[in-house]
C-alpha cells in the first residue's frame, strides 16, 4: 500500500456501502449493505479514507441501553489490506468523539466474536453472553460508557 495520508471524516451512507458490503455482507444472507437506521438524521457514518477510497468505516446510530438514549455502533470495518495499521482503532475514537457531542452516552455494538479484543483493548466491556447471529456467526454485546463528570455541592 502508498504511503496516503489518512482523512478520517463523517461519510454518507453511500459512501461506506461497497466497504460494508465486501467486509461484512458478503457471504452472509443479507442482500444489502444497507442498515435500519442508516438514514436517520443523527445516524452519524465516519469513514477513513486513503486517497479517494474509503479504507474503514463504522455507523452510530441513536438507540438505547437500559432504557435510556444511547450510540449503537453498527458496520464497523476495515478494508483487510490496511489492517493491523491502527485505522481500526483511529476509526472508532474519531467516532466516539463525534458522537460525544451530541452528549449522548453510552455506546454498546453487538460484536462479532473475533472482534472483542478489539473492543477491550479500546476500553469497551462485554456486556452479555455470546449469542449467534444466524449466517454470520458468534457475537457477544458490549458497551462503553464514560465516566459521570463530578457535580461540586460548593
Amino acid at each position: 500500500m502508498p504511503h496516503e495520508a489518512i482523512i478520517y471524516r463523517t461519510a454518507t451512507p453511500e459512501e461506506i456501502y461497497d466497504l460494508r458490503w465486501r467486509v461484512l455482507i458478503a457471504g452472509t444472507q443479507r442482500d444489502s449493505p444497507e442498515f435500519p437506521g442508516d438514514f436517520h438524521p443523527e445516524t452519524l457514518h465516519i469513514g477513513a479514507f486513503a486517497g479517494e477510497a474509503i479504507i474503514g468505516c463504522a455507523s452510530f446510530i441513536p438507540s438505547e441501553w437500559d432504557g435510556k438514549p444511547a450510540w449503537r455502533l453498527r458496520g464497523m470495518a476495515t478494508d483487510p489490506d490496511w489492517r493491523n495499521r491502527g485505522v481500526g482503532r483511529a476509526l472508532l475514537r474519531f467516532g466516539e468523539q463525534e458522537a460525544l457531542k451530541a452528549h449522548v452516552w453510552p455506546f454498546w455494538c453487538d460484536a462479532r466474536v473475533s472482534a472483542v479484543e478489539f473492543y477491550l483493548k479500546q476500553g469497551w466491556n462485554l456486556a452479555s453472553e455470546e449469542f449467534f447471529v444466524e449466517a454470520v456467526g458468534p457475537h457477544r454485546k458490549m458497551v462503553k460508557s464514560l465516566p459521570v463528570p463530578a457535580v461540586s455541592l460548593n
